[in-house]
């Protein structure tokens, strides 16, 4: 499956803004980058580099005034979400070390406060995919796709208790409660194709059978047609824009079309 994607942001500064964006994916397992673009106006030139877990940063500063980001890429990726209903769950000793991260609690995910609450929602699930899927199925049924509820600040636990927010936070509740039952996971954000409405997604990943599987609690069954931009432990990790000064978003738009094959 072959996606044309489509990020144009424009900001505003009063003063010069040092920023760093994650805005371009990666080839990798998931995906194929074949062709892509990236521009600046008024240009400034940025310095690349790869993050703690893989993902590649764009460190600039903008300058004062208005500044539009445009990054446009075609990745070839999966039609089908894959799933593996049986798989059991990988013994900690034989977890590869970059992925023994992803079961510790981190800022939006504290999973050292949730395993009580996890084990009584998985229960009579088997060990493994069949309990995430438990739990993306719960978090589905009983909680609210709400813009307004959520702040930068909101975490799985306040999430669930307010029993509504938008994809990053069903994605921090599925992640965190993963972890509580030592089963590794970690926050994905990028595009999915025909989502409604459109805009940067936000799902979330458990590595079961000896390897990652998506899991998306905003949707009803698995959904393929998925473009990654960036892996993290939670939203800090994976943040599209980080400003280190003062900056608004004025305008974002976002699409996804499926691309003419060559």
């Amino acid at each position: 499956m072959l996606l044309d994607t489509r990020a144009t942001i424009t900001v505003e500064c009063p003063h010069a803004c040092p920023v760093v964006a994650m805005l371009r994916p990666r080839s990798g397992a998931a995906q194929w980058v074949v062709s892509e673009r990236y521009a600046i106006l008024p240009w400034v030139r940025p310095r690349e580099y790869e993050d703690a877990f893989g993902n590649l940063c764009q460190r600039f500063t903008v300058p004062p005034g208005r500044t539009t980001l445009d990054v446009q890429s075609r990745v070839e990726v999966d039609a089908e979400l894959a799933v593996a209903p049986d798989a059991a769950p990988t013994p900690i000793e034989m977890l590869p070390d970059d992925v023994l991260v992803y079961l510790l609690q981190s800022r939006y995910c504290p999973s050292d406060k949730l395993e009580a609450r996890a084990r009584e929602i998985v229960a009579g699930a088997a060990p493994g995919y069949a309990q995430v899927e438990t739990i993306r199925r719960w978090i589905h049924e009983n909680h609210e796709y709400r813009y307004g509820v959520s702040q930068e600040s909101t975490d799985a636990l306040n999430t669930m208790q307010a029993k509504a927010g938008v994809c990053r936070d069903f994605a921090h509740i599925g992640a965190a409660l993963c972890r509580s039952l030592r089963i590794p996971a970690r926050i994905v954000v990028g595009y999915l194709h025909q989502l409604d409405p459109m805009d940067l997604h936000a799902w979330f990943e458990a590595f079961v059978g000896g390897r990652w599987y998506s899991f998306d609690a905003t949707q009803t069954a698995p959904r393929g047609g998925r473009v990654v931009m960036a892996y993290g432990r939670d939203a800090a990790d994976v943040a599209f824009l980080s400003n280190y000064a003062d900056m608004t978003v004025v305008d974002m738009q976002v699409r996804v079309d499926l691309a003419e094959e060559a």
